[in-house]
């Protein structure tokens, strides 16, 4: 896992420096969805009164970026992004082909007379999806919504044939 290793540490870095720069990270899903990390820094105020004490805790965007937050959470926030947008990818295959689809999280079902099919759309589709530069686009969008941070080269690519998925007995493993 060496390789997801160093994508994830590549994807920490990026926000470690979007955030020192006082900004949320922000990113664009495969399906064209915008996403804001929403972690801020809690401003809290104590009511005491004669029957109890009350903490109000302000969630404006208007406060400081919590920034070990939002680094922490970047990489993994980032990666179910990319499952979202598979699922949903994945959805919209199995109604252009006439089939039943439904999910919860990464639990994907249909009719059991249509599991063979399904399996061959959740290959396509993934394949589809992680054949695109979806790295090389995150850091082209980054570099025009943060153009005065200089991020670094992107991981080393791998050799992984994509399409061996397709043949796989198992999907996931």
């Amino acid at each position: 896992f060496m390789g997801a290793k160093g994508t994830m540490n590549w994807l920490a870095k990026c926000a470690h420096m979007i955030t020192q720069s006082g900004q949320p990270v922000a990113w664009i899903s495969p399906i064209g969805l915008p996403a804001v990390q929403p972690y801020r820094q809690l401003k809290a105020a104590t009511l005491v009164t004669l029957l109890q004490t009350v903490s109000l805790v302000s969630e404006s965007d208007d406060l400081p970026v919590h920034k070990p937050r939002q680094v922490s959470a970047f990489p993994p926030n980032f990666i179910h992004s990319l499952d979202s947008s598979h699922m949903l990818l994945t959805a919209l295959e199995m109604d252009r082909r006439g089939l039943t689809f439904s999910a919860v999280h990464d639990s994907f079902w249909t009719h059991a007379c249509d599991i063979d099919e399904m399996n061959v759309t959740l290959r396509d589709v993934f394949v589809d999806l992680y054949s695109q530069p979806l790295l090389e686009e995150l850091k082209a969008t980054w570099e025009l919504r943060y153009p005065d941070l200089n991020f670094p080269d992107l991981p080393q690519r791998g050799d992984l044939d994509l399409n061996e998925v397709k043949r796989a007995k198992y999907f996931f493993q």
